[in-house]
């Protein structure tokens, strides 16, 4: 079950917010643990015992954790919760992508190859693994108490809203939230909004620039032309981003609608005057994660040697390339993006500052499409034909454009860089204010209800509605 399919919209997430607004205050984490389980098993019922069983465990081994006194015994019991949590990803996630490596190695040799039945990729493990390790890490290094109860446990690692697609919520952010807080009708209005908001991101425009960018990705490259191959990139940059911040902003607004404060995940990435920028408002939550839990225990920029510095940079991004999944595309992608951070360090830097806001901001663009083409195309074999067609300037063979595709295309330039400019930064900050006037939650009640049924109907007529982060 996702957030933008009609038994969610129509059924579940109604039930849910009924039930949980007419609880009391001391079962509302109940309920909310009850609809996750549920939630999640709908999706993969055998795995969610699998998942329940290991948050139970780690909970209990951060629980011995915290009680040790002895530093030796608090390692000890940190690398056995990290184990646990690290196994299961790499078990499920990365398996079959060390199997398939390992036996196209034997074969060049000539090797029988291994037997091996595939593993089956459960929805969100990587998310899982990460809150798991926050809990763990935060509460070796001191920054909070863990939880007295499993079932806040469980609640925490898998509260429907962020389980399956992020935001990345470290323990320290939440914990105080689970134990107690507000539930005012201010959290709920304002939370269905971003909700809504969300979801015609994911529905109305995503869905549109992923139907384009997969007829175009999924074509024969030797008679692509160029104009659709560029057309493609511009599809995929688009679904991607209105995809992944559009299901950070339902799961912010089912937080809020429950009380809670999830942390931001993007902050218009496509206006970045840089790389490093760009990792700035993409993906906030894993940046800020490899960050502390990596980057820094590597000795991030306090480290002797130039050399030293770069590698933990592009360590870093090798790492986020393979989390996002298990495939050599996605380690490609990682590696480049790792480059020009590092080509930024060296000389870009000053080059990008010295051409003035519109020449780097398109220049970052250009970078962080022709990422996407190697972010999307997962046989890597098939990346050199994609980028000679890009300029090439020849082709004989088109694919058609959608429907309403230029239109949406525009809606979504529209939106992706309205905040380059003062007017475009002011009208953000009049939609994400804490509190509204009456007539301000009146019309965002409208727009909200609006939206709502414009996007169900959208999905009920159509049949594509992808949900491309299953590897994550």
């Amino acid at each position: 079950m996702v957030f933008s399919s009609s038994l969610f919209l129509l059924y579940f997430l109604p039930i849910f917010l009924l039930v949980y607004s007419l609880a009391p205050k001391i079962l509302k984490n109940y309920i909310i643990l009850a609809a996750s389980i549920l939630f999640y098993s709908w999706g993969a019922p055998k795995f969610v015992f699998v998942i329940l069983g290991s948050t139970i465990i780690d909970f209990y081994i951060v629980r011995k954790l915290h009680q040790a006194l002895e530093e030796k015994q608090r390692k000890l019991f940190l690398s056995i919760s990290i184990f646990l949590n690290l196994g299961l990803l790499l078990y499920f996630k990365y398996a079959n992508f060390f199997v398939d490596n390992v036996n196209a190695v034997l074969h060049s040799f000539g090797v029988e190859e291994l037997a091996w039945t595939s593993v089956i990729l459960p929805i969100g493990i990587s998310f899982y693994t990460f809150q798991t390790l926050t809990y763990s890490i935060d509460v070796y290094r001191k920054l909070h108490t863990p939880l007295e109860k499993v079932t806040d446990y469980l609640l925490y690692i898998m509260s429907f809203p962020q389980m399956i697609a992020g935001p990345i919520v470290r323990f320290t952010t939440i914990a105080d939230q689970i134990k107690d807080r507000a539930d005012s009708i201010d959290d709920k209005l304002i939370g269905f909004f971003r909700f809504c908001i969300g979801l015609a991101k994911k529905v109305l425009i995503a869905n549109l620039m992923g139907e384009q960018a997969d007829l175009i990705f999924n074509s024969d490259y030797n008679s692509l032309s160029t104009s659709m191959a560029w057309i493609g990139m511009l599809a995929y940059t688009f679904q991607i981003y209105f995809d992944f911040a559009g299901y950070s902003d339902m799961a912010i607004g089912l937080g809020r609608m429950m009380g809670f404060r999830f942390p931001e995940n993007f902050n218009s990435p496509y206006i970045s005057k840089s790389i490093t920028e760009f990792w700035r408002r993409w993906h906030i939550t894993l940046g800020n994660f490899m960050r502390d839990y990596l980057y820094i225990p590597l000795g991030g920029n306090r480290v002797d040697t130039k050399s030293r510095l770069f590698f933990n940079l592009w360590f870093v991004f090798l790492l986020s390339g393979l989390w996002h999944g298990a495939s050599w595309n996605y380690v490609i992608w990682g590696a480049y993006h790792g480059l020009f951070l590092i080509l930024e360090r060296v000389f870009l830097k000053k080059k990008l500052q010295k051409m003035g806001s519109f020449l780097s901001t398109l220049l970052t663009f250009l970078i962080v499409m022709f990422g996407w083409v190697i972010f999307r195309i997962e046989e890597t074999s098939l990346i050199p034909s994609y980028f000679e067609k890009l300029f090439s300037f020849r082709g004989n063979g088109e694919v058609d454009t959608i429907v309403s595709f230029w239109w949406v295309l525009g809606v979504a330039v529209f939106f992706s860089f309205l905040t380059a400019f003062k007017k475009g930064k002011k009208m953000e900050h009049s939609f994400t204010k804490e509190y509204f006037s009456t007539f301000q939650y009146f019309s965002f009640a409208i727009v909200s209800v609006f939206l709502f049924f414009w996007s169900v109907s959208f999905i009920t007529s159509t049949g594509f509605n992808p949900f491309i982060y299953f590897r994550f």
